[in-house]
């Protein structure tokens, strides 16, 4: 996994500096942003949201699969076109059009086969497959093709920001695991999550911080907008961000009343269950890469 995420990456890197000036937007002309990334997530969405319309349908709540992995696709292809000027005259109505489009697609699809029955649950469940993948993916994505109009001062999006979220996110889930294991003794939300204790939980953001600023320090020339500072309250919010996304999946499961979201990777479980933090974390990323 880590061997084909940094394949990923070095490939999203590679394809910006071999086409610079093919990005023409008001803030300057840019090599095309987040290739790479946008591929992993056209290949990795269609499969979350297969795992999460099962986890649904435990709950008689069935989206319809392909409406909503479309529309998970339809918004991550927003994200990658909203680096390109032309594009960002009308990204605000085209996003209202997505989400709009994929309920009446519901809409119609319930209307095909005659049926009123469940149609608001139908229609729901794909409305909420949708955002919940497709929705958290748009931040990850448009935090790579980022542009701010300030070149000197402002955030530029990099595949070291990606990198430094994913670090953040999942060593913070190492500090968490060993620190509970090895200290926890005081249940964090026994009812939710039994295995989790408020010492992992120091624990784990205790490490995401740490993490934080290293990344600031390796990646200094694409985070020059950042310091040692930033980088420990960026590790330390992202990395507690990312616990509550774990907690969230866990909430879904138990009410599912599955252990795994899937069998994607053994000895991981589902692709959402490697994945939902990241996800999770994306948006608040994306707020604080853009406030430092």
């Amino acid at each position: 996994m880590l061997l084909a995420l940094g394949c990923i990456l070095y490939l999203d890197r590679q394809i910006e500096k071999w086409t610079p000036g093919w990005v023409t937007s008001p803030s300057g002309s840019h090599g095309v942003a987040g290739v790479g990334i946008f591929l992993m997530l056209m290949m990795l969405l269609p499969l979350a949201t297969q795992e999460l319309a099962t986890l649904l349908a435990k709950e008689s709540v069935r989206p319809y699969r392909g409406i909503a992995g479309t529309g998970s696709g339809l918004l991550t292809l927003h994200a990658f076109l909203t680096q390109f000027g032309w594009f960002q005259q009308i990204s605000t109505s085209m996003l209202a059009f997505v989400l709009v489009l994929v309920m009446i697609l519901a809409a119609l699809r319930r209307a095909w086969g005659r049926q009123t029955h469940e149609a608001i649950t139908h229609m729901a469940g794909t409305v909420l497959a949708m955002l919940y993948l497709g929705g958290l993916a748009w931040f990850l994505l448009a935090l790579r093709v980022k542009h701010s109009l300030n070149r000197t001062s402002g955030f530029q999006g990099s595949t070291a920001a990606i990198l430094m979220i994913l670090l953040v996110v999942k060593f913070t889930d190492i500090g968490a695991f060993f620190v509970g294991t090895r200290f926890g003794k005081h249940k964090l939300i026994p009812w939710l999550s039994p295995g989790k204790s408020w010492e992992g939980l120091a624990g784990g953001i205790a490490t995401g911080a740490l993490v934080g600023m290293v990344c600031v320090w390796l990646f200094q020339h694409d985070l020059r907008t950042m310091n040692a500072a930033k980088g420990l309250i960026f590790g330390a919010v992202i990395g507690g961000v990312g616990q509550a996304g774990d907690l969230l999946e866990s909430l879904m499961k138990r009410d599912a009343e599955v252990k795994d979201s899937g069998q994607f990777m053994p000895g991981f479980g589902g692709l959402l269950d490697i994945i939902d933090s990241p996800l999770l974390a994306a948006p608040v990323a994306y707020l604080l890469f853009s406030w430092f």
